[in-house]
């Protein structure tokens, strides 16, 4: 059985006519009932009986045709792909990223790369550390940004784009919020504002509080950067964000943002792919494109 033949089947019963399927194939009507003919041989069924001038298909035959649709349009489909993967002008590009970075970094990233390439189509899938290396090794995305970056994973490999700075972010009316400056460990009698354990920035503050010496009490949960912010601002807690969470907010409530010393707390982002699978064109391209405009930035 062969591709051709399933096309000229189709082509046949979606016009019930030879002559006219066989004006849209470019091809002879003799050539198109030739392959029916022997397509009809190889099942060992009838798909078409005549009716006036024209073909309709038999009760088998309308069984045939709903599985061989399907069959063409997946063969389409891989096609158009092929083409996408080859061509860095076309394709859609799989990217997945945390919720801290869809605040500006993202957005600004993406807005930049369509200018130039305008026909890229982009898919987002937004999610914790976990969810987002999964979603990479099971193949849902092409792409991740992700913090902190993966040193040691065995299946995703990429380079670390910047590290950014953390801020120690306390109600406007706390005693230190006029400080330039602080130590972590003045923060050790505070109630803190975390994301939950599922989320990555949960346990780089927590190992930086353990690292000025002290475990920090919890107050409060959230997931998401605005949460985290807003409670802080209201009076709940004390916490730490990084920067670019901090740039922007549709509330007028604000907390106040100290540099943190002693340690210095920061947290690496980076893009990461499946190791040892090339990438699809359009996605190597935008890599490429991401990378040359961090560097410099480690």
């Amino acid at each position: 059985m062969e591709l051709r033949q399933l096309i000229y089947f189709v082509k046949v019963a979606n016009k019930q006519h030879v002559t006219k399927a066989a004006e849209e194939l470019h091809v002879a009507q003799s050539a198109v009932s030739r392959q029916i003919h022997q397509l009809e041989e190889e099942l060992g069924v009838k798909l078409f009986i005549p009716k006036g001038r024209n073909l309709q298909l038999t009760p088998v035959g309308r069984l045939f045709l709903r599985r061989m649709e399907s069959i063409i349009s997946q063969f389409d489909k891989a096609v158009e792909e092929v083409h996408e993967f080859m061509d860095p002008e076309l394709g859609e590009i799989r990217l997945g990223f945390p919720h801290s970075l869809g605040v500006d970094f993202v957005p600004l990233l993406v807005s930049k790369f369509k200018r130039d390439h305008p026909n890229v189509k982009f898919r987002f899938k937004q999610g914790k550390y976990n969810t987002l290396l999964k979603s990479l090794k099971t193949g849902d995305i092409d792409l991740a940004l992700i913090s902190p970056f993966p040193e040691d994973d065995e299946y995703v490999t990429g380079e670390v784009l910047l590290t950014e700075e953390l801020f120690a972010i306390l109600p406007p009316d706390h005693v230190l919020s006029n400080e330039k400056e602080i130590r972590l460990g003045q923060l050790k009698d505070e109630s803190f504002v975390l994301f939950n354990e599922e989320y990555s920035l949960r346990t780089i503050v927590w190992d930086a509080c353990e690292n000025a010496g002290f475990t920090p009490n919890i107050g409060f949960e959230g997931e998401e950067t605005d949460t985290i912010r807003g409670l802080v601002a209201a009076g709940m807690g004390v916490s730490l964000l990084p920067e670019m969470a901090l740039k922007s907010s549709l509330t007028s409530l604000q907390p106040a943002k100290i540099k943190v010393i002693d340690p210095n707390v920061n947290r690496t982002i980076g893009i990461i792919h499946r190791k040892d699978e090339k990438l699809p064109l359009v996605a190597d391209f935008f890599k490429r494109f991401i990378t040359e405009n961090f560097k410099g930035y480690k």
